[in-house]
């Protein structure tokens, strides 16, 4: 073990890139849990299975088996190039040179592995960045796909052939300077020490910069994170785990209205007293449904931070395939950036006021208190567009649901501001006077079987 300038300038650097991402993911933490208390308690071994399956085990995405493949590439590529990561930190701390090749015969399996993967992690990669880039698969564009959106897709495309490349430089630097004397297995690399001078001095220079650079990037990649929809390969664990164990057209009661229609049928009912603030006086009266971000439940919030801007749920919406303004991507991806408007933005930069194109100009000076969800971002229209069918739900594969979010926003806008549709307030009233959603008396209800008892009755024999 040797301790030298280099191992404390690397203990500095990895202290930073931890802090800064913990500083980071607490901000978002807040802005999630400025959103409605929901109890997701219960069901563990339900929740587990789902998270294992969805999450780990990708299950929703091989509905789609070109992209799932390739996905999978650069997944499994991601957890096991990691463990190389956990040699490199012990070595940049203590100063050791590869620490787990103690391990012998398992140390060239992982060796081994790395480079191979790191190989089709590569391949993977230009196939994804043809696919969004040349091919023009149509749910990459769409109006909510503006200028970051585009730009951070490819962004991370591009780091994650950065990252194998300084992987290989460090490998094959190293094989070439150590020889056979170097552990481990390099399938790849290999074939790649004829490109590298043969100066001992130079080859542990390129050794070194392929270390740093790996490592360094891995690093300032893990705190580009919180700004990107890549946030998803943390996100989307806890989002799968806390996801709906209901099924999926049923819908949320209101409570307040549920304790006022059991008073309504049972005059012995108990109407919860009303909620307290800590001094004692009586709270706000919580409003109806969802105006602003606020106004969600914190799963919902969650979502948002969760979404990987796939467009899965947008491409399969029947509202969006037939020309109407609803995209259940822009209504995720509108819900994260007014949070980050309101509350907490990342620490880097402000993603959602990236660019020209960008939705929101930065020079508008927007009112953050007036300027709300509803109508700020997603409009009436957008909402009554959906006909709650959960394709949506079904088609993502972290489990978001955009649904929940859409019904809420159409709750405000019916309770709180009377502002549905003509067809539904006519309806309503239909409701309210006759019992049912049509406009005919009660009495009138059951004209039809008698007409057809009517019908047949009179019809001739054949």
């Amino acid at each position: 073990m040797h301790f030298s300038i280099q191992n404390i300038l690397f203990l500095l650097v990895a202290v930073a890139g931890f802090g800064l991402f913990a500083w980071q993911t607490r901000k978002i933490r807040a802005n999630i849990l400025v959103g409605r208390d929901r109890d997701m308690s219960g069901h563990v071994s339900e929740r587990l299975w789902k998270t294992l399956l969805v999450a780990f085990g990708q299950q929703k995405m091989f509905k789609r088996l070109t992209p799932a493949f390739l996905h999978l590439i650069v997944y499994v590529g991601f957890i096991v190039i990691n463990i190389e990561v956990i040699e490199i930190l012990i070595d940049g701390i203590f100063g050791t040179h590869r620490v787990l090749q103690f391990l012998g015969p398992l140390y060239s399996l992982l060796t081994g592995t790395n480079e191979i993967l790191g190989a089709l992690v590569v391949l993977a990669v230009v196939a994804l960045w043809w696919r969004r880039n040349v091919k023009g698969v149509r749910r990459f564009t769409g109006p909510e796909m503006r200028a970051w959106p585009r730009l951070d897709a490819n962004v991370i495309l591009y780091i994650e052939v950065v990252l194998m490349m300084a992987l290989f430089t460090m490998n094959a630097a190293d094989l070439k300077l150590h020889g056979a004397d170097l552990p481990g297995a390099f399938p790849i690399s290999q074939f790649l020490t004829g490109l590298l001078p043969d100066s001992p001095t130079a080859l542990h220079v390129l050794e070194r910069v392929g270390w740093w650079a790996h490592i360094v990037g891995i690093l300032l990649f893990l705190n580009y994170l919180p700004s990107s929809k890549h946030f998803h390969i943390i996100m989307a664990f806890p989002n799968v785990y806390y996801s709906r164990l209901v099924p999926q057209g049923q819908f949320s009661n209101v409570d307040s209205i549920t304790h006022e229609v059991k008073a309504m049928m049972d005059p012995t009912y108990q109407v919860p007293a009303p909620a307290t603030e800590p001094d004692g006086s009586a709270a706000a009266p919580t409003p109806f449904g969802a105006k602003d971000v606020n106004d969600l439940a914190w799963t919902n919030l969650l979502n948002a931070y969760s979404c990987t801007e796939c467009g899965r749920c947008t491409s399969v919406c029947p509202a969006n395939l037939t020309g109407k303004l609803l995209s259940p991507r822009k209504i995720i991806m509108d819900t994260r950036d007014r949070m980050e408007e309101k509350y907490n933005a990342p620490l880097i930069f402000n993603p959602n006021l990236y660019g020209k194109e960008a939705k929101h100009d930065p020079q508008e000076q927007l009112d953050r208190e007036n300027h709300t969800l509803l109508r700020g971002y997603v409009t009436p229209e957008e909402l009554w567009a959906c006909t709650t069918c959960n394709a949506c739900v079904e088609a993502c594969p972290v489990n978001i649901n955009p649904l929940e979010s859409i019904v809420e926003m159409r709750r405000f806008l019916v309770l709180e501001e009377s502002a549905a549709p003509n067809s539904l307030n006519v309806m309503f009233s239909n409701i309210e006077n006759n019992g049912a959603p049509w406009a005919f008396s009660p009495s009138d209800r059951f004209n039809w079987a008698d007409d057809l008892y009517l019908n047949e009755k009179t019809a001739p024999v054949a």
